[in-house]
């Protein structure tokens, strides 16, 4: 693949993934995780996927901290922040075929989740908090996703959009300033980055222009459709290279 097709791809996947967080409030690891997997290798896309993922939270919070729920965040952030080391770990003794069998399954086995809106009584109160931490920040650090377990927790708990928003947006700013610290950040030299950061800029404009026209469920099931796609082409490429 030549350096032009390559930026190209970088800049087209960072740009959805971009558009969909900003369209639902999270997402960009479940959309671009996967590709990013797949362009990068899984410990550079991982990498950018918590910088970008990050980035982005902290902009998006900007104007609704108000609604962060602190006193229910505090448990899930900080069984997050104690589980992340744990997942860099994992990663790093792991060959390439077998963390992208694992992320494929990781994502695919996350959305089915999601998308059948489980729900277990134990997902409620601070012990359902601490167990989706952990596992949100053991996910995020090994493999990008922390997004799942805290969607399944909110929904467990009843939240509304509204204050899933902004909660998922804090979570998102702390658990990825954690996995950075543990990962580093991606080697995509100057001419990367300019093009990551212009995608999440054109993502992020695009973004909030569908928000104002298009549905919140057909949004939301675009967004666990690509997931599942992606999800699903990575544990295709682990199971071939294997």
């Amino acid at each position: 693949m030549s350096g032009g097709t390559a930026q190209l791809l970088l800049g087209g996947i960072v740009m959805v993934g971009a558009c969909v967080q900003w369209l639902t409030g999270m997402g960009f690891a479940l959309v671009a995780v996967p590709a990013l997997v797949l362009l990068l290798g899984p410990s550079q896309g991982v990498a950018l996927a918590n910088c970008a993922a990050g980035a982005i939270s902290a902009v998006g919070l900007a104007g609704g901290w108000r609604r962060v729920r602190l006193t229910a965040m505090a448990p899930l952030v900080a069984a997050s922040a104690c589980a992340v080391p744990a997942g860099t770990w994992v990663a790093s003794q792991l060959p390439h075929p077998v963390l992208f069998v694992g992320m494929g399954l990781l994502v695919t086995l996350a959305v089915l989740l999601v998308m059948r809106g489980l729900r277990v009584s134990a997902l409620t109160g601070t012990q359902g908090a601490v167990a989706a931490g952990a596992a949100g920040g053991f996910m995020n650090a090994s493999a990008g996703l922390g997004g799942p377990p805290l969607s399944l927790y909110a929904m467990n708990a009843g939240w509304t959009v509204r204050e899933f928003v902004p909660n998922a947006q804090f979570y998102g700013i702390v658990v990825n300033v954690f996995s950075i610290a543990a990962n580093g950040v991606p080697r995509l030299g100057s001419t990367g980055w300019a093009t990551a950061v212009a995608a999440m800029a054109m993502g992020a404009v695009v973004g909030r222009v569908l928000a104002e026209r298009v549905p919140e469920d057909r949004a939301r099931r675009l967004v666990l459709l690509l997931a599942l796609a992606g999800g699903l082409s990575s544990l295709a490429k682990g199971l071939g290279v294997l």
